[in-house]
């Protein structure tokens, strides 16, 4: 470990077979990931091995839509659900941070910081929740409305529900625990309390219904890119997830979202940048591009439709495939990820063909082949020049592509310094370099009420 220096921040994202659109495909891939424990297992031990900050798994609460002919040559449809996941593979590791993703638009504040303080617990303090408001309008109709919420009121709401979730974390003081066997005393009643949170979109009066977490409390991470998901993780976020195609894009979003950090009185430093970056590895640039467009050649184009019609929330397939990307109606409910990827096509005059082979690997995120120097140097110079505190790995291929990441790129970081050596400590605040997170019933008071687990 280097002490005193900071160093790049990473986090393994795994998708069940990989991030290419074509990677279950390929005869290097588990083709079962999404319903094989194993596999994750696998990748997880491998991760921590890599001395990698974090595992991240994306959800969403539908299948990805599409018709009879289409659908059925798409692999992300079937997957563990995360929570259970991590709670699992909490019991294979002993380092690495899970984090995965949970909605605040189709779900309660309660049982988010019930699942998510239960899973810091069983970790000993590597949980993470990825706060989204849900991008698939399909969802809606899982859970009763026909129609998803307009964008500005799902960040209305998740702002709220994160206060709230924040609030139950803190219904605990460190030290409530006293548990003396002699006196019959279980915990201090003083130290416990309830939320009582009256707002516009929630009435919770907790308190939650467990302990304290060994990390003072889950980190929270945030990946929204348009105006209200800045400012949102600018108030409320630990870590920020991002998607930039290149390094100018990456620059103006750091500055912008550090400012508002800033703003809401918070230190910049607590806020841990990390842009997505899908990677290929070679043992030199032109097998790394080989690799890539052996993948490129196994996407199936009703797969490729199909992806692009899901992020753009519009059906291409009623659209000449060679011909121009079509401007998008507009919508209440649309991503920001959607503007990007059309505004893409129409910086590089990209066909419908042409966009969803761009996007078939990273998906708007930014995407790479090299050597393990050259893909070194780029992390280097984003990391250095003001686009991220750290990056979140996105293997094309797993977990061959992960191993790759593990056995070659690894090292050539840590050789130049900038990446750790072994681990900080236990938690994942810890590895992050996170501040103690300050109990809201106990601010003021001195670090020696944190529990002993968290020195």
């Amino acid at each position: 470990m280097t002490v005193g220096r900071k160093q790049i921040k990473l986090g393994a994202f795994l998708y069940p077979t990989g991030h290419h659109l074509a990677a279950w495909r390929h005869p290097e891939s588990t083709a079962d990931a999404g319903m094989n424990f194993a596999h994750y297992v696998e990748l997880a031990q491998l991760a921590e091995r890599g001395l990698f900050d974090m595992l991240f798994v994306a959800d969403n609460l539908t299948v990805w839509e599409g018709d009879e002919s289409s659908i059925g040559h798409f692999s992300y449809v079937a997957w563990f659900e995360p929570v259970t996941l991590m709670s699992a593979l909490a019991a294979v590791t002993s380092h690495i941070g899970l984090v995965c993703t949970s909605s605040t638009t189709y779900d309660e504040p309660f049982h988010i910081a019930r699942r998510f303080a239960s899973l810091d617990l069983i970790s000993g303090g590597r949980a993470g929740w990825n706060l989204v408001t849900s991008a698939k309008a399909a969802e809606a109709q899982n859970f009763g409305p026909e129609a998803h919420l307009p964008k500005d009121e799902r960040y209305l709401r998740a702002r709220e529900f994160a206060e709230v979730v924040t609030g139950l974390w803190d219904s605990w003081e460190p030290d409530a625990f006293i548990r003396d066997k002699a006196s019959g005393t279980f915990f201090d009643t003083g130290k416990l309390h309830p939320l009582h949170h009256r707002g516009e979109h929630f009435k919770v009066r907790g308190p939650l219904n467990v302990g304290p977490s060994p990390q003072g409390r889950p980190i929270l991470v945030q990946a929204g890119a348009s105006d209200d998901g800045r400012e949102l993780a600018a108030e409320t976020a630990d870590v920020i997830f991002t998607a930039h195609g290149n390094i100018a894009s990456a620059q103006a979003f750091y500055a912008d979202v550090k400012d508002r950090v800033r703003k809401h009185n918070r230190d910049p430093d607590d806020v841990k940048i990390m842009p997505g970056f899908f990677v290929t590895v070679g043992r030199s640039t032109d097998e790394a591009r080989d690799k890539f467009e052996a993948l490129q050649n196994l996407i199936h184009p009703k797969a490729g439709l199909l992806l692009l019609s899901n992020y753009l929330a519009m059906d291409m397939s009623a659209y000449d495939i060679d011909g121009p990307v079509p401007e998008l109606p507009a919508s209440k409910t649309r991503s920001s990820r959607a503007q990007l990827l059309v505004d893409l096509a129409k910086r590089d005059n990209l066909t419908i063909r042409q966009l969803y082979m761009r996007i078939a690997g990273a998906r708007g995120h930014h995407q790479l082949y090299g050597t393990p120097v050259e893909i070194a140097d780029t992390l280097e110079q984003w990391f250095r020049e003001g686009a991220a505190d750290g990056f979140n790995i996105m293997p094309p291929i797993l977990p061959q592509s992960l191993q790759e990441f593990v056995q070659s790129v690894i090292p050539e970081l840590q050789r130049r310094g900038l990446f750790r050596t072994s681990y900080e400590g236990k938690t994942l605040r810890e590895s992050l370099g996170l501040k103690w997170p300050v109990n809201r019933h106990v601010r003021g008071l001195p670090d020696a009420r944190r529990p002993a687990a968290a020195e």
